[in-house]
């Protein structure tokens, strides 16, 4: 059994360059939500794992408090199968082999190993999220192989969606594309090695890929929420319907394919981790659709550097852009960047304190967006508890 709990403190600031145009051809500066510093409501998780047979678990993951939803529900659950116990556990499978099935996180990336997860954010030196956070949760399955020490081959499938679906699809118009309901196909190669007391090194390549989905939600599948609460928001706009502040989804709703690469260097205390994301697809289906691919490239590197005793105190930097055609139906490029500096310690191993100042800014989006010129900037202060 295990439990996840975290609060936060935050002070942040924002401004808009957006203007809204009125009949008659005058215009007024878009309204922004008006922030107070204050605490945001706290985010809750509840973990089970059973081990029901030799080398065989039962995973169950709940969130019991988040920004989105302030009620208990379940994120998903799965079971792991590393050894066949009903087969007499052969070696050829319980040294080399693993297989996953259930609803679960997809294995793309290595970002997702260092994201908060709702009110998991131990692994996080950082309070946010990337700026385009690749999450989701689906149902399908894993397959492993480690075919020699270190390395790490996978292969997996889902559904391609972040929940159960049997609704028909829509019949196309005559002379429309037919929209479909493909499974998502994903790989992911990595090699890991501890190659010396101080040094330790990670490579890792992940690709996903889907043709034609009513609803792809991998950059849209975290359904707990940001922590900059507010953010960039409109005037009118509430903590539980616009949850996603600061955050940015760039809408390939309906064909994705997306590459990312993470190098990680751990020399002592000082360690670096970076991202280099690529993503081609379009929303052609419904409002605005595109009339065709868009492409959208993520950037991230954060250095950090943990000493004293067991590295109980860190100091670290992280810089993050995603840049591209970020809009449906346009050609047009624009950028998102973040600079975050962060602070933390650990006065034990299940206590995490940690204050984040960062600020992003937002460039060439059109005018009556509030994100033109858009910024936001400030301070979170975040205590965790993880066990």
């Amino acid at each position: 059994i295990g439990g996840n709990f975290t609060q936060q403190f935050q002070m942040i600031n924002h401004s808009t360059g957006g203007m809204i145009t009125h009949t008659g051809g005058h215009s007024t500066p878009l309204a922004l939500y008006n922030p107070a510093s204050g605490f945001n409501t706290a985010a809750a998780n509840l973990n089970f794992a059973f081990q029901i047979e030799d080398g065989i678990q039962v995973v169950l993951e709940n969130y019991m408090s988040s920004r989105h939803h302030s009620e208990f529900w379940v994120k998903g659950g799965y079971i792991q199968v590393d050894k066949l116990p009903m087969f007499g556990n052969p070696d050829w499978f319980s040294k080399n082999l693993r297989v996953k099935t259930g609803h679960f996180q997809p294995n793309y990336g290595d970002q997702q190993f260092r994201r908060t997860d709702n009110g998991n954010a131990m692994w996080n030196p950082f309070v946010g999220n990337y700026i385009t956070d690749a999450f989701t949760t689906e149902i399908g399955g894993e397959v492993y192989l480690f075919p020699v020490d270190g390395l790490l081959l996978m292969g997996g499938m889902t559904a391609g969606y972040i929940g159960g679906n049997i609704a028909a699809t829509p019949v196309a118009a005559p002379g429309q594309e037919q929209q479909q309901r493909n499974p998502t196909l994903y790989l992911k190669a990595a090699y890991d090695k501890q190659l010396s007391e101080l040094v330790r090194f990670r490579l890792s390549a992940s690709m996903t890929a889907n043709g034609n989905q009513n609803r792809n939600t991998l950059y849209g599948g975290d359904r707990t929420g940001s922590r900059y609460f507010m953010a960039l928001e409109a005037a009118n706009a509430t903590a539980a319907a616009n949850f996603t502040s600061g955050r940015w989804n760039p809408n390939f709703t309906n064909k994705l394919v997306a590459f990312q690469v993470n190098p990680f260097v751990k020399v002592a205390g000082l360690e670096f981790f970076g991202t280099y994301e690529n993503a081609t697809g379009n929303a052609r289906f419904g409002a605005a659709p595109d009339p065709e691919d868009r492409k959208m490239t993520q950037l991230s590197g954060e250095l950090i550097y943990r000493f004293l005793a067991n590295e109980q105190l860190f100091v670290g930097g992280r810089y993050n852009q995603v840049s591209g055609n970020l809009l449906r139906n346009s050609t047009d490029e624009q950028s998102i960047n973040r600079l975050a500096i962060a602070a933390g310690w650990f006065p034990t191993r299940n206590l995490l304190l940690k204050v984040e100042y960062a600020d992003q800014n937002y460039k060439d989006f059109p005018v009556n967006m509030k994100e033109h010129n858009g910024n936001f900037n400030g301070i979170v202060i975040e205590a965790v508890v993880g066990f």
